[in-house]
């Protein structure tokens, strides 16, 4: 489920960046473009997440890693600097036209690759 919500996101950054960075690009080219970079990363989690593996693991990590200090960084600088952001984007004002859902989302990667660490003992079955 996780892996269909990182797709999911993947695909709408993409396609709403990629509209408002080719139709609008005067009006926000810094947040469109962070819009863009949060689709990259978004495909990126996704890809690793569905290849698994212990380089897939480690860059996955770092995806979501990156996802958080960029939803967090983004949503406070979308309430200290308003002109930079005079549209919604993915992670501006900690992805509220989303539902928030850009804010926990990295919670729940970052989650889900603890549980999944290559080499991590798996839990012995209760005699």
């Amino acid at each position: 489920m996780l892996v269909f919500v990182y797709g999911v996101f993947a695909v709408a950054a993409t396609g709403r960046s990629a509209i408002q960075l080719g139709t609008e690009a005067g009006n926000a080219p810094f947040a469109y473009t962070l819009s863009l970079v949060a689709a990259v990363i978004y495909l990126v989690a996704t890809t690793c997440l569905l290849l698994g593996g212990p380089s897939a693991w480690r860059v996955a990590v770092v995806s979501c890693v990156v996802e958080l200090a960029g939803v967090l960084s983004i949503g406070v600088l979308s309430y200290v600097d308003t002109e930079l952001f005079p549209d919604k984007t993915v992670w501006s004002h900690f992805g509220q036209g989303y539902a928030f859902l850009p804010l926990i989302l990295p919670f729940l990667g970052l989650a889900w690759l603890r549980v999944t660490a290559p080499g991590r003992k798996a839990a012995r079955p209760v005699p």
